[in-house]
């Protein structure tokens, strides 16, 4: 094909894709591809694991001094960095809605890699939603406009499969239940195990049972009030008939029951200022927590005759203020802690209370720009009273972009 004719049918082919676009965006359809690219320098005081540098997860601190090496870390990051797609398509039955977005934050197996982190892979049709988003069992609103991207632990925070369904109601109120995915989606440290049986692993027999209730007032302000239950168990594999040879099976099984309740609010003060916090008290809920705690664990020391499985209880606090300065300056202040009812049959240094503090100051110096800088400070404490902290500073830029910046 000539160089001429190449440029003939670039020309058709664009001109048919936009009178394509342009009639199905007048039907009420819509596309967009969106995200940012962000570097986030910090520099620790102090030392916390290695796969976690580019994170404060008070779980992550040690209590035991010099255990990752000597005080101070620098680190650059580009992690945080996101892209997503979202797509509303008008049909005979209603419109259908998804979404696609992943930023390249490591987690589990590629804990402290810069890698693909599946966020929101789900599609909504009517009352019917599927796919991968945030739990009913959470409210990402109380999220505080931070520059630290796992932020506060004491908050419900979980991505998850589930099956949704959402009735229609009046107003501002919302009301929503689900089935979601009993398994584990944060991290590697925080499967549904118990600890001091050997070769134990997670039963999920049955999926997670959500319901979520909100209440809205005005545009920016609303109260929530979720609910969970859910079937935790544990089995542990092994030998299941004497003599040579080894015959696998199930040695061991008990489950127990899980539940939370999870209250949360945003409070809109003056123009753009808010009121962000919530708190959550459970059974077996750690896993839906943002950082720390287990599940499930023995109710005695190990090698105690009748020891059973039982979910672990823990309580969850998160307050934080948003002020904005004017239009081009923001400040986020608040404190978080999660703290877990530890039962006699986890060991020492079980995770037992993580605390979490940060101040900002964030600058827009142009559309689609922010320049940040944020002092933090994270704590933890073990089941035998042993502590650690850490205290850092991060320092962040920002270029976010959509596709509808183009298209205006």
């Amino acid at each position: 094909m000539s160089r001429q004719l190449r440029s003939v049918c670039a020309v058709l082919c664009a001109g048919t894709f936009s009178v394509g676009w342009q009639t199905a965006m007048a039907q009420g359809a819509s596309f967009e591809v969106y995200g940012f690219a962000m570097l986030d320098y910090t520099q620790d005081f102090g030392r916390v694991n290695p796969d976690w540098k580019d994170a404060l997860r008070p779980s992550r601190i040690p209590t035991d001094e010099d255990t990752f090496g000597d005080d101070g870390q620098a680190s650059f990051s580009a992690k945080q960095s996101r892209l997503g797609v979202q797509a509303t398509l008008p049909t005979s039955a209603g419109d259908v809605y998804t979404k696609f977005e992943f930023d390249m934050f490591g987690v589990g197996d590629d804990a402290g890699q810069t890698t693909i982190r599946l966020r929101h892979a789900y599609g909504q049709w009517g009352r019917w939603l599927a796919g991968q988003t945030n739990s009913l069992f959470m409210d990402g609103d109380i999220f505080p406009n931070t520059l630290e991207y796992w932020g506060p632990p004491g908050m419900v925070f979980l991505r998850t499969a589930q099956i949704r369904w959402t009735p229609k109601l009046k107003g501002n109120n919302g009301f929503a239940v689900a089935l979601e995915n009993p398994g584990n989606d944060i991290d590697a440290g925080q499967f549904r195990t118990v600890p001091d049986f050997p070769g134990a692993q997670g039963d999920q027999e049955y999926p997670d049972i959500t319901a979520q209730y909100r209440i809205g007032f005005g545009d920016r302000s609303h109260f929530q009030a979720a609910a969970i239950a859910r079937w935790i168990g544990a089995e542990v594999l092994g030998d299941t008939q004497p003599g040579p040879g080894v015959n696998q099976g199930v040695v061991y099984s008990d489950h127990d029951m899980g539940w939370g309740l999870d209250l949360t609010t945003v409070i809109g003060v003056g123009q753009m200022d808010a009121l962000r916090a919530g708190i959550v008290h459970g059974d077996g809920i750690a896993s839906y927590m943002n950082d720390g705690g287990m599940d499930a664990a023995p109710d005695r020391p190990p090698g105690t005759l009748g020891t059973q499985v039982v979910a672990v209880p823990l309580d969850g606090v998160s307050i934080y203020y948003d002020h904005y300065w004017s239009e081009r300056f923001s400040s986020s202040i608040g404190y978080s802690y999660d703290e877990v009812d530890n039962t006699p049959g986890q060991t020492a240094d079980t995770f037992k209370k993580g605390s979490y503090a940060s101040l900002n100051l964030i600058y827009y110096p142009a559309d689609k720009v922010l320049i940040g800088f944020e002092g933090l400070w994270g704590e933890r404490e073990d089941l035998a009273g042993a502590k650690g902290d850490d205290t850092r500073i991060q320092i962040s830029f920002k270029y976010s972009f959509s596709s509808k910046d183009f298209l205006k």
